[in-house]
């Protein structure tokens, strides 16, 4: 019997898929896998028991990945889960952007006692016109499953598209239209683009990004799109860019002290993948993620162990968290071999500082075999997903 604890609401279509061998439980300690959207966990202390993180949703900066990492806890999360909600929140950011409709509306809202307002409305109208996307040069930085879907859909909507990533996969580069220009060169993004959208995950290597070097080499009047992560942003420099008229708007979906309420802002309170089908998608694949760890040992989408699948478990299987340095599995197997223990399949995955190996075989998986793993330097955690044949 698993044991899992929702710490935040998880959509229900999501934990139907548990069945009679799991049951939730209200102590976090007693649990074998945790389910969270946003809850902080960063200051959490883990018990032994716990073996998973899935996070119905892409961003873990909630979570203590490293720490889960050295005490062999996976963390998953869910990409592309809810890359159409967040796409359509981009097509609107660009459309509200472009067209002065919030304007409008505020505009509507403050006259609305007025007898004329429908006179009003014609003389009136002019100050909140504004400019078509079609047409117009789009640029997406990550070109990743929410970033690709932007492009096709951009495409679709008669935009000239641009996309920059260096480390473009080959399943979303088959996923790309082939109208998409594929630059090499974020400074292109820049210089040619007249709306320009962020889809990167927040990395030392992108934090602030978006600076005054960055603006400066933008169009005069581009509309900037931030629904990724605000620290993508040096927004300081981004509120010195309106004010200077080289942008035009700043979208963004991170309210903060600075930019809320900033002319030349509009300021969306995080509700990129806020949608019932989105917080659906995610939980159904964050419980089916953990299940199958859970019941089978195999790794897919987490974000500190190395994606690693052996199938259904119907043997006696180990799984072996390490430091990812040599000559480990060499001493995992003399340990077997020196039990009389036969290897019926065995993998080993690893992912910069850790790895991760499964072992299925042919004989019980007794404690004294555990102890010895275990023992191996540079061994995190050994843990028996089916002792019995």
């Amino acid at each position: 019997m698993f044991k899992y604890k929702c710490l935040n609401p998880i959509a229900k279509i999501g934990l139907n898929n548990f069945n009679e061998n799991y049951s939730v439980v209200d102590n976090v300690d007693d649990a074998d896998g945790i389910l969270v959207r946003s809850a902080n966990m960063l200051e959490m202390e883990f018990s032994k028991n716990l073996l998973a993180i899935a996070r119905a949703g892409a961003g873990v900066n909630n979570i203590p990945c490293d720490k889960c990492a050295e005490q062999g806890i996976v963390v998953f999360n869910t990409p592309g889960a809810n890359a159409n909600g967040v796409k359509e929140m981009v097509l609107a950011a660009m459309l509200i952007a472009s067209r002065d409709i919030i304007g409008g509306t505020e505009w509507v809202k403050a006259n609305a006692g007025d007898p004329e307002i429908a006179k009003l409305t014609e003389k009136s109208k002019k100050k909140f016109a504004g400019t078509e996307i079609f047409g117009k040069k789009l640029g997406i930085i990550g070109l990743g499953a929410i970033g690709v879907r932007v492009a096709n859909a951009a495409r679709q909507l008669g935009m000239e598209v641009y996309g920059y990533d260096p480390y473009l996969s080959i399943d979303a580069a088959w996923r790309l239209s082939s109208d998409v220009k594929h630059v090499t060169n974020v400074d292109d993004i820049y210089s040619k683009c007249d709306i320009i959208t962020i889809h990167v995950p927040a990395l030392d290597s992108t934090k602030g990004m978006i600076d005054k070097d960055a603006i400066a080499k933008m169009k005069k009047g581009v509309i900037l799109i931030n629904l990724a992560r605000d620290i993508l942003c040096n927004e300081a420099d981004v509120l010195s860019g309106i004010n200077a008229g080289k942008i035009r708007k700043y979208v963004t979906d991170f309210p903060n002290s600075v930019v809320a309420g900033h002319d030349g802002c509009i300021v969306i309170p995080h509700l990129g993948a806020s949608t019932e089908e989105s917080e659906d998608n995610c939980a159904v694949k964050a419980v089916l993620e953990l299940k199958d760890y859970l019941e089978n040992g195999n790794i897919n989408n987490s974000v500190n162990f190395p994606s690693c699948d052996m199938g259904i478990c119907n043997k006696p299987r180990v799984a072996i968290f390490h430091k990812n340095v040599a000559n480990m599995i060499s001493q995992f197997t003399t340990v077997l071999g020196a039990a009389g223990m036969n290897i019926s399949d065995m993998t080993n995955k690893s992912k910069g500082d850790y790895a991760y190996t499964l072992i299925d075989l042919e004989d019980t998986v007794t404690d004294e075999i555990v102890k010895k793993l275990s023992k191996v330097d540079g061994v995190i955690r050994v843990r028996v997903v089916r002792k019995d044949v």
